[in-house]
C-alpha cells in the first residue's frame, strides 16, 4: 500500500472512494481513525438488528447509525460521511442472497433505510503495530483472513447465526500481549475470544478462508482469533430480509473518530 495512503486525513481518504480512486480493503489507510463495518436495512427490520448488535457486543460493537430512517448523512461519526459513496465496496442482497458488488449505493438509496456501522478489528491492529507486534495480513497486504466458527450468536427477533471471527498468527507470548492490549478496546471487538487449536472453533483448514484472504503461519506461532465485524453477513443471510447493504469484507467506512477515544483504563 502506498504510504501516503497510510496517512491521509479520514476527509481525504473518503475523497478518494467517494471518487472511486481507492476500491480496495481499508487495513492501515488513514491511521490512527475508527474504521466501521456497515449494515444498511429497510426501518421494518432495524429493531431486530439494533436487538442483535445489543445481545451480541463482542462481534457487533455498535459505534453509530442514522438518526432517522432515510439519512445517508452519518454527522456523529464524521464530517460531511456520506454513507451512499463513501465506502470502498458495498454488497448487495436481496433474500439473504448476494447479488452484486459495488462501489456506490446512490441509485439504491431509499427514504426508509437505516444505517448501523460497527466497531472493526483494524482499529486495534494499530495499537498491536504500536507495541511492536507483527500483523501479518498488513505485512502480507493482505485482507484479513475470517472464518465463520460455531460459536453461536445470541438470537434477537428475526436475527440469528454463528460468529464470524478474524485471525492473526503470533508467537505465544505476542498472544499473551495482544489480549492485554486489545482488552482496553471492547467497542472493536475487544480481547480474542480464542486462541490456538481452530478445529475447537469448527475450523478445519485455515488456508481456507470464508472471507479474507490465507497468510502465512510460521511453524513456531498459533493462530489467534478475534470476534469479526462481518458475523452480521451470516446473520442477514439466515434472517433473508427482502433487501440490505453491508460493506464488502475489509472495505470499511473511515469514520473521524480518533482510536485513543475508544481506549479504557
Amino acid at each position: 500500500m502506498n504510504n501516503s495512503i497510510k496517512t491521509l486525513s479520514p476527509a481525504d481518504f473518503r475523497a478518494l472512494v467517494r471518487k472511486n480512486e481507492f476500491t480496495n480493503n481499508t487495513s492501515g489507510v488513514a491511521q490512527g481513525f475508527v474504521q466501521g463495518n456497515v449494515v444498511i436495512l429497510p426501518q421494518d427490520w432495524a429493531y431486530d438488528f439494533l436487538l442483535f448488535c445489543q445481545k451480541n457486543p463482542k462481534p457487533c460493537p455498535l459505534i453509530g447509525m442514522s438518526s432517522n430512517a432515510g439519512d445517508y448523512l452519518l454527522t456523529e461519526l464524521g464530517k460531511n460521511i456520506d454513507i451512499r459513496t463513501d465506502v470502498p465496496s458495498f454488497r448487495i442482497f436481496e433474500n439473504g442472497q448476494l447479488i452484486d458488488e459495488v462501489n456506490d449505493i446512490k441509485s439504491l438509496w431509499r427514504d426508509d433505510l437505516v444505517t448501523f456501522v460497527l466497531g472493526c478489528s483494524f482499529s486495534f491492529e494499530e495499537a498491536l503495530l504500536a507495541d511492536g507486534l507483527e500483523i501479518r495480513n498488513i505485512s502480507e497486504q493482505k485482507n484479513v483472513p475470517m472464518y465463520t466458527s460455531n460459536i453461536a450468536c445470541k438470537s434477537a427477533g428475526r436475527f440469528s447465526g454463528n460468529m464470524v471471527v478474524s485471525m492473526r498468527p503470533m508467537l505465544a507470548k505476542d498472544a499473551i500481549r495482544a489480549i492485554q492490549i486489545c482488552s482496553r478496546f471492547p467497542s472493536v471487538h475487544g480481547a480474542p475470544v480464542h486462541l490456538g487449536d481452530a478445529s475447537l472453533l469448527g475450523i478445519n483448514d485455515l488456508n481456507n478462508t470464508d472471507f479474507g484472504d490465507a497468510v502465512t503461519i510460521k511453524d513456531n506461532e498459533i493462530p489467534v482469533f478475534w470476534a469479526c465485524g462481518v458475523t452480521p453477513q451470516v446473520a442477514l443471510a439466515q434472517a433473508k430480509p427482502p433487501f440490505c447493504i453491508t460493506h464488502s469484507p475489509g472495505a470499511m467506512l473511515v469514520t473521524d473518530i480518533a482510536n485513543s477515544k475508544l481506549a479504557v483504563l
